[in-house]
């Protein structure tokens, strides 16, 4: 049932409905085009309400990174190298990635990562030995970690 009326609206409502789409939660450029796309409208008519948006900042791509940065870091715990990656995916440009990364203090990254680290290593199943070695590595390289971070730390807890 997506966009039952796609073909009824008029660029003004679609304009409307994105603006909302945009104003609700902070966008990037490729996902506002990718919304865009389920809408029957001519290349052309895409290409004004993109301006517009843009025009309007509704669409700010620096804004956008700032705000996934924070969101990512502070309430997923994501590493810089899965915010980095999920950015380039979404289009960023390598510029105003650098500009977000500012967002996340290293203190609080570092502190972050720490209490990650802990969590996991007290948490897991496993008893000490290369399994449960193997497994706190690879939770830390899946949220996104640098790798001599990782293993600094699983030194300092495996002792």
């Amino acid at each position: 049932m997506k966009n039952k009326n796609a073909e009824t609206l008029s660029v003004q409502q679609i304009q409307g409905k994105l603006e909302y789409y945009c104003a609700y939660q902070e966008r990037c450029y490729k996902e506002v085009e990718e919304k865009l796309y389920s809408y029957k409208i001519s290349p052309s008519e895409k290409e004004q309400i993109l301006i517009y948006l843009i025009e309007n900042n509704f669409i700010n791509e620096e804004r956008f990174a700032q705000s996934f940065v924070r969101g990512k870091h502070n309430y997923k715990f994501w590493g810089k190298n899965r915010i980095i990656n999920e950015l380039k995916f979404r289009n960023i440009s390598s510029k105003i990635i650098e500009i977000a990364l500012k967002e996340i203090p290293e203190t609080i990254y570092l502190e972050n990562f720490h209490a990650l680290a802990e969590k996991n290593w007290e948490n897991s199943t496993e008893r000490k030995g290369q399994k449960k070695n193997k497994k706190f590595v690879d939770f830390l390289l899946r949220k996104g970690y640098e790798t001599s971070l990782i293993y600094d730390k699983l030194n300092e807890l495996d002792n």
